[in-house]
């Protein structure tokens, strides 16, 4: 079963039709004359008219692109470079697509040829809840005399979060600033925000051919191509359109919108069944993004203790496909922006992204596979990790569309505190840190503070370990520690040179021979440990105090994470 459209969706059924048709009738250049350039010419009009309509825009502010990903780059570009006079400060949020990253990253980039200057000019960006969604006065904020473009998705392509494109939009208004949209992900399936300047979508997502990307410009909208002029696409995008291509996405677009508000209410039902179960079924899950204010057919979890990568395998043997983080990134070793921005586990993601015709048997059959796909992935570790409890049942009232209203949480983490796990084997790379240490932290400066909201300690409570038996490489570093919170030592799990979730999965191990209020400093140099430690610390009731040079506890590269066990 493909459980991934959020990647790419199947070319829809019209799509295939009105693809073979153009082929044959809208093959020529519809920029001459003779009879074969005015018929591709007349069937490229009444495609822009489509798409027009849906985006609820004139057909004149529509160009073609050749994919979602250059539509939002030339437009980042073309209104940042139309708008100069303003100035040069762009704002977006944390959770936008690589693309947008991609453009903010080098338009504030210093150019040593340019004596440090930036590339273009200045980047701001929102920060988002734990759920992935912005708060329109802190994204308002940040927009300045000087700004030039702000930029934010319709909803998010990792875990299906809407964002308050209209708050934000009225906000940019006030300041007079264009706001861009990228609604690659939504459009086609809920209705187009309003009050956007510039807007962008990507066919391949709502079932139309690959190749096919949306820029639309409202007229007004200061824009200068960043491109050498082309008196294609009005000027705004060089080089020659694909006619059949364009056809077949206007005419998916069209019958996929007419499909949406079925479909959407019965995936909606179908993706809520996945939230509630998932957490009921497999243990320390916890699944992410806004429960309430989401996309009908997205869906995702993180599993504690697991690669993700080994998970989808596992699940393709099965017949699921099913993607990890952010399909644009997950072929890198990079943690997904978005579930760091966020806060939350950033290993063992899972992201199911049902189809338009998916079956509720094939929901089903998913939930049935995935607890001993799990429970086989992590069975090497050796882990104790009991059955989560099952959740009591909740009256679940219908809305006036049809809909069901997700569950406010769908997360296992109730039931956190019962699974701290204890290895008497012990960890090989455990070292006890007495208290004596000259560290200044160890001494009363790491003390117990209040966790940020919106962070994960799924890192956390993995690295607490007291080796006293003598684990291979564990060893106790000076004596008598004033910090009352370590109760005379601190504990450190050398991790050092292993990728996550193995740092995570060593505190899990070890946390349970911590005596309470003691604590425990993991080191680690992946990038991911950052972010896990503190989301497993979230997830599992501990407290993550900071982060220190793992110099300070003995290590000769990376960071120290410091967790306090709460219980």
């Amino acid at each position: 079963m493909y459980f991934d459209v959020a990647s790419t969706a199947p070319l829809h059924p019209v799509a295939r039709q009105a693809l073979t048709a153009a082929l044959d009738e809208g093959w020529a250049d519809p920029a001459r004359l003779y009879r074969s350039g005015r018929q591709a010419r007349m069937l490229l009009d009444a495609a822009r008219e489509t798409v027009a309509a849906v985006l609820g825009a004139r057909a004149d502010e529509i160009a073609f692109t050749a994919s979602g990903t250059q539509a939002v780059q030339l437009g980042l570009l073309g209104a940042l470079t139309g708008n100069r006079r303003r100035g040069a400060h762009l704002v977006h949020s944390a959770v936008e697509h690589s693309s947008v990253l991609h453009v903010a990253e080098r338009w504030g980039y210093p150019r040593p040829e340019a004596g440090g200057e930036a590339g273009g000019g200045s980047v701001s960006v929102a920060p988002v809840d734990r759920t992935g969604r912005v708060d329109p006065e802190v994204f308002g904020a940040l927009l300045r005399p000087d700004t030039a473009l702000a930029a934010l998705q319709s909803a998010n392509h990792e875990v299906g979060t809407v964002q308050p494109v209209g708050e934000v939009a009225a906000l940019c208004a006030e300041a007079g600033v264009p706001l861009l949209v990228d609604a690659a992900q939504s459009v086609g399936r809920t209705d187009v925000p309003a009050g956007w300047s510039l807007l962008t979508a990507s066919a391949h997502k709502w079932g139309g051919p690959p190749g096919v990307g949306v820029l639309a410009v409202r007229k007004g909208v200061r824009y200068s191509s960043p491109l050498p002029a082309d008196e294609r696409e009005g000027g705004r995008v060089p080089g020659y359109v694909n006619v059949p291509a364009i056809v077949a996405a206007a005419a998916s677009l069209r019958a996929v919108r007419a499909e949406a508000e079925r479909e959407n209410a019965r995936l909606h039902a179908l993706v809520e069944r996945i939230r509630t179960r998932v957490p009921q079924l497999v243990p320390e899950v916890e699944v992410v993004g806004d429960p309430v204010r989401r996309l009908p057919h997205i869906v995702t979890f993180s599993c504690l203790y697991v690669d993700g990568e080994v998970l989808l395998t596992e699940l393709d043997r099965a017949g699921f496909a099913v993607s990890s983080g952010s399909s644009c990134t997950s072929s890198t070793l990079t943690p997904s922006h978005v579930l760091a921005a966020m806060g939350v586990l950033t290993e063992g993601n899972v992201r199911v992204s049902l189809p338009y015709g998916t079956a509720e048997a094939d929901v089903e059959r998913f939930l049935s596979v995935l607890p001993d796909l799990v429970a086989g992935v992590r069975a090497p570790l050796g882990l104790d990790l009991p059955a989560p409890k099952p959740m009591a049942p909740e009256p679940v009232a219908q809305t006036a569309s049809g809909r069901i209203p997700p569950r406010a949480e769908g997360r296992a983490g109730a039931e956190s505190e019962e699974r701290q796990a204890t290895d008497e084997g012990g960890s090989a790379g455990a070292r006890s840190v007495g208290a004596g240490s000259e560290r200044p932290e160890a001494s009363g400066r790491v003390t117990a503070q209040p966790r940020a909201e919106g962070r994960a300690g799924a890192e956390s409570e993995e690295r607490q370990a007291t080796d006293e038996g003598g684990s291979a490489g564990a060893r106790s570093v000076g004596a008598g520690s004033e910090r009352p919170e370590a109760s005379g030592r601190v504990t450190v799990i050398d991790a050092l040179g292993q990728r996550c979730p193995l740092p995570v999965i060593e505190l899990a191990k070890r946390i349970g021979e911590v005596p309470v209020g003691g604590t425990v400093a993991v080191l680690s140099d992946d990038e991911a440990a950052r972010l896990d430690i503190p989301a497993w610390c979230e997830m599992r009731g501990q407290e993550y105090t900071g982060e220190a040079p793992a110099a300070e506890y003995g290590g000769d590269r990376g960071s120290a994470y410091l967790v306090l066990r709460r219980s």
